[in-house]
């Protein structure tokens, strides 16, 4: 506990409100239980944006720095600023470089945006108490409004036959999410948030989550999401209880399933093993598109094609005409890792392996140390080891409109502060604050 300046979070009836706004802008979106049978399919994301979605975006990032800014707690976001300005700088410069500068510059600033919301969201609520109180509003908000869209709009809530792009999926959930794949991975995230409840005291409510979030999940159709809850709970406890086998389990897990799975894409040889242990060697088809991300990754290997700017683009979406394969259409190449080697090149990759392993796996060790909750580091290591592990087959790294990644860039935010600051007993409520351990 800081013996001077004693900093608080932000206080007052705003801050909670805009936490609440910020989490649901996330977690419901603007565009809530879109039509997929009128979506175009050919348009290249260069073209595609929503002035709204913009606006309410920089509206809640103005508030949020507005909110910190004007509290003692500042000088608490985006820490550790240095990797940060080194990635800023470096993707910045790569992007100079690219086809289209702007656009690429323009999506880092972005990025950048949402890294320091994230951090400065976790400096909002004035207690665990309030804390708790509305990531469970907002999580309960989100289910209740996934679940009465499937009672009352199944044809947006559901997938549909008619839908243009993958009529296959009819019939999985959805709610007001814009993909089955991204219902089922907020469904895991409101599992970890409902788990934190219970183990926290709150059984009723946490329970409660669990049990709907994990009922929608299971009618998604999402094999990934649906695995990787019971495998990161698993994992995670490991974790927990034996520190010496941390880095090499992290370090070495997310090098061998990127070697399996891009493996797959360039070596027959690799595809034939994966096939037999019984699992599809081509991962749902993402090899086609692997396949061309590695390609890409070797051509620009130092600087990269720019930030957030191979897939989608012109040149990619209309590459060589329908003949070329579908895989040159591809939103993203669904793993995040692969995309930052093509974006950025490798020293990009380095630096994001820093931020979103390294420092993480330091903060875990050293928030141990504290007297702080294990119960709240035990909500970060979840969602931070399902963000990292996830990333070997979904692009969500720097998504600025992603659920998972803000969720991640929070639980590492969140893993410093743990690892940096305590825990205060508030005398009417006995709820706990975060504090800085030291000036």
């Amino acid at each position: 506990m800081m013996d001077l300046a004693q900093p608080r979070p932000a206080a007052g009836i705003a801050a909670p409100l805009l936490f609440t706004a910020t989490l649901l802008f996330y977690l419901v979106t603007l565009t809530p239980f879109i039509d997929l049978s009128a979506i175009g399919t050919g348009d290249a994301a260069t073209t595609r944006s929503s002035a709204l979605n913009q606006i309410v975006y920089l509206g809640l990032t103005a508030a949020l720095w507005f909110t910190v800014f004007r509290s003692s707690a500042r000088h608490l976001a985006a820490r550790p600023r240095g990797i940060l300005i080194v990635m800023l700088v470096w993707f910045g410069f790569a992007s100079a470089l690219s086809a289209q500068p702007d656009l690429a510059l323009k999506r880092v600033l972005l990025a950048m945006l949402t890294i320091v919301n994230g951090s400065a969201l976790l400096l909002l609520p004035r207690s665990e108490r309030q804390f708790a109180g509305m990531l469970a509003l907002c999580c309960f908000g989100a289910l209740a409004l996934a679940y009465l869209g499937v009672a009352l709009l199944p044809h947006l809530a559901i997938h549909q036959a008619s839908e243009v792009r993958e009529p296959m999926n009819a019939g999985f959930w959805r709610g007001h999410f814009a993909h089955k794949n991204v219902a089922a991975a907020a469904m895991v995230v409101i599992s970890f948030v409902g788990l934190y409840l219970f183990g926290t005291g709150r059984r009723l409510l946490g329970g409660l989550m669990v049990l709907a979030a994990t009922l929608f999940l299971a009618q998604t159709g999402g094999k990934s999401a649906i695995a990787a809850l019971p495998g990161i709970l698993a994992i995670a406890w490991v974790f927990e209880r034996w520190r010496t086998i941390r880095i090499p389990l992290v370090v070495l897990g997310i090098a061998a399933f990127n070697i399996l799975t891009i493996g797959c894409a360039m070596s027959p040889t690799m595809r034939g093993l994966v096939a037999g242990l019984g699992i599809d060697p081509t991962f749902t088809n993402r090899i086609d598109i692997w396949k061309i991300g590695a390609t890409a990754a070797l051509d620009q290997p130092l600087a990269g094609h720019g930030f957030q700017l191979f897939w989608q683009t012109d040149a990619m979406v209309h590459k060589g005409g329908a003949a070329a394969g579908w895989a040159y259409a591809a939103f993203n190449g669904h793993n995040a890792y692969l995309d930052m080697a093509i974006t950025t090149g490798l020293p990009g990759l380095v630096l994001t392996l820093i931020l979103i392993v390294w420092l993480p796996l330091r903060d875990i060790n050293r928030a141990e140390a504290t007297a702080n909750d294990p119960a709240l580091t035990r909500l970060f290591v979840r969602i931070w080891l399902y963000g990292i592990l996830a990333a070997c087959v979904e692009s969500l790294f720097f998504q600025s409109g992603s659920l998972i990644w803000f969720m991640l860039v929070v639980a590492i935010f969140g893993l410093h502060l743990q690892a940096n600051a305590h825990e205060i007993r508030e005398p009417a409520n006995h709820s706990s604050e975060m504090e800085p351990a030291h000036a």
